[in-house]
């Protein structure tokens, strides 16, 4: 059994047990987050999908952690005009393991 959530502006499927990075949520670590915008629920042959949501379905998670992405370089550059500009950015996520998927 899997399902598509919505969440950060993004799409994830996630299957029970799986460990996930979505963007950050303001969630302590340890807590128990739902998720409601569930937009497709998979259950072998059985396939249910939303319109744009799923109605009375939600998907249950723990967090495990927050924490900062990868560093990376953000570097502007106009030639013949001496610009350049160099900027780095760590994205921040959240950890989550997916406890249970219910689906009616």
């Amino acid at each position: 059994m899997y399902a598509i959530i919505k969440t950060g502006g993004k799409q994830y499927r996630v299957e029970e047990g799986q460990v996930i990075y979505v963007e950050k949520l303001d969630v302590a670590a340890d807590e128990t987050v739902t998720f409601d915008e569930v937009l497709s629920v998979v259950d072998g042959d059985n396939v249910n999908f939303g319109a744009p949501l799923v109605k009375g379905a939600s998907v249950s998670a723990t967090v495990l952690e927050h924490g900062k992405g990868k560093k990376i370089r953000v570097f502007k550059f106009k030639a013949k005009s001496n610009y350049r500009r160099r900027q780095g950015h760590r994205q921040p996520y959240t950890k989550v393991r997916i406890d249970a998927i219910a689906a009616k």
